[in-house]
């Protein structure tokens, strides 16, 4: 085990190579020193170049930090990762067909690390069939340049798999916070555990070299071996940034690291606007006792609105970084959380998701279809890929998609007419979905009820396609919602109007009702 510099660093790492990095998006667990030294030795020698890079969660600022220090023409050839958003130059490579583009779902990537440190053959996961990562429906390429087929259609035991091969890692590029001087790592001070010890073990049993930044150096046999994340045999070279970050957004935060636990504080409320009209209908999906993932985005107003009503310990909200309880963070510092009761690997994580660990997600759309499939990984001439939207909404045992109908536009609430819409926007609601991120085909064969909802109407899947079965107060069912449908939904016989406690300044005074579990749990 060496300690170097960043240029030192990164001049170990060969052209042609498989390098993964290990971390996640708006900074939060990246590698962010030895990133911009494999850049800067890129900009120099022009080595690095022609890698294959991966990364199994998205991971960048949006103006050129993390996976973006890679997207300089000739430094990568191709390039697997789990979601996009994060990097708009490393999107343009891939719309340009500047380099080999391919998204599949992070909860994949994250159990191929194992699979990879383990020997095996590869994923075998059910998730991702019938959306674009089905090698009937695209196998996960984003361009036309990603020619190769990384993904496989298998029967097993009588059912259809996915199957994504393995293949050797040569680079890790991973994060902690303290190591020792054998290389042993802990990762006290970061905002989540990720797929680091993964990543190490994948890379140094493929034969590759294992490059971890932290951000101190102790003695060894300082540590405590308990804490311990990644072991000094795994690692190759240590990079020590002094000045290294919990996120691009936050310089450190106990609470968001778990080293402490943040007082009980009154939330501001969330100001009356159409998030949250839709986030309060999404809350009126949840019931008490529920274990809940929130999407990226949207979402969040979920967890403020049970904060006001005062329902916050009723459910228990996991991220798919790995934490159970607790309240997530949103924005740029999504994927961490304050006050969590546990806190794991995401693979473990996944494993739990992709069983049907969750009662309930609440996750965005970008497009919804005819038939009730979702797209959220292209659209607007974006890629910005899926991320852990397939684990998450194919395992939960309920879905709710929230969005507004139409893209963008001003609103009014309230006053005397509850809800006042803006005119000529283009709408979400299309005939049919320019990538298929969620299939509500799999979801009728498993039974999984899906509600859709928006500022203006609230729709549920079924076996003819979306029915509408509620519509926002004072509007008009034909101007107002089906004149911003490209296909007409079936309409239920019981279409009522929407609860008007959504559109009040005031709290609505939620309850939410028990569980079928806890019913379960009392008759034993």
């Amino acid at each position: 085990m060496r300690i170097c510099n960043t240029q030192e660093a990164a001049a170990l790492v060969p052209d042609g190579a498989t390098v993964l990095v290990d971390g996640s998006g708006g900074g939060v667990n990246e590698p962010a020193a030895i990133l911009a030294g494999l850049e800067a030795h890129f900009l120099a020698e022009s080595h690095p170049r022609d890698l294959t890079l991966v990364h199994i969660s998205g991971m960048g600022d949006g103006h050129g930090g993390g996976i973006d220090r890679f997207s300089h023409p000739g430094m990568v050839r191709r390039v697997i990762g789990g979601h996009w958003g994060w990097t708009p130059s490393m999107q343009n490579l891939a719309l340009t067909e500047q380099i080999e583009a391919y998204c599949l779902p992070q909860g994949t990537l994250s159990h191929l690390m194992r699979d990879i440190a383990a020997g095996r053959p590869g994923a075998i996961s059910a998730v991702g069939l019938g959306t674009f990562v089905d090698p009937r429906l695209g196998g996960g390429r984003l361009n036309a340049s990603a020619t190769q087929d990384i993904v496989q259609l298998i029967e097993l035991a009588g059912r259809e798999w996915l199957f994504t091969p393995a293949f050797p890692i040569d680079v890790a590029v991973i994060r902690g916070t303290r190591a020792d001087t054998k290389g042993n790592i802990t990762m006290d001070g970061e905002g989540l555990f990720a797929e680091t010890l993964s990543a190490a073990q994948a890379a140094r049993n493929s034969g590759g070299l294992v490059i971890a930044q932290v951000r101190e150096l102790v003695q060894a046999g300082t540590l405590d071996p308990r804490r311990v994340r990644v072991p000094g045999v795994l690692v190759d070279a240590l990079v020590i940034d002094p000045a290294q970050r919990l996120s691009f957004a936050t310089a450190d935060d106990p609470f968001m690291t778990g080293e402490l636990r943040a007082p009980a504080a009154a939330h501001a409320p969330m100001p009356l606007s159409v998030r949250k009209v839709i986030a309060r209908r999404a809350a009126l999906e949840l019931r008490h006792g529920d274990v809940i993932n929130l999407g990226f985005g949207m979402p969040d107003g979920v967890a403020a609105v049970l904060a006001e009503e005062g329902l916050s310990d009723e459910v228990t909200f996991t991220v798919e970084q790995g934490h159970i309880g607790g309240v997530p963070v949103g924005g740029s510092d999504f994927g961490m959380c304050v006050n969590p009761e546990a806190s794991i690997d995401a693979g473990h994580q996944f494993d739990w998701y992709d069983g049907g660990g969750l009662d309930v997600a609440v996750l965005s759309f970008a497009q919804v279809d005819a038939a009730g499939n979702v797209n959220v990984g292209r659209f607007s001439g974006r890629i910005p890929g899926v991320g852990g939207f397939i684990n998450i909404s194919q395992g939960a045992k309920r879905l709710v998609f929230i969005g507004t109908l139409v893209v963008g536009g001003d609103y009014a609430i309230g006053g005397d007419q509850p809800l006042t819409l803006p005119e000529n926007r283009p709408t979400k609601a299309v005939q049919e979905v320019a990538q298929i991120s969620f299939s509500a085909e799999q979801a009728l064969r498993a039974g999984q009820p899906v509600t859709y909802v928006t500022e203006r109407a609230i729709f549920r899947l079924t076996e003819e396609g979306l029915e509408l079965t509620e519509i926002a107060p004072g509007l008009d069912l034909t101007r107002d919602v089906l004149d911003h449908l490209e296909f007409k939904p079936r309409i239920s016989p019981d279409l009522h109007a929407m609860d008007s406690r959504l559109f009040q300044a005031q709290p609505m005074g939620l309850t939410l009702p028990s569980s079928r579990k806890e019913h379960g749990r009392g008759a034993e």
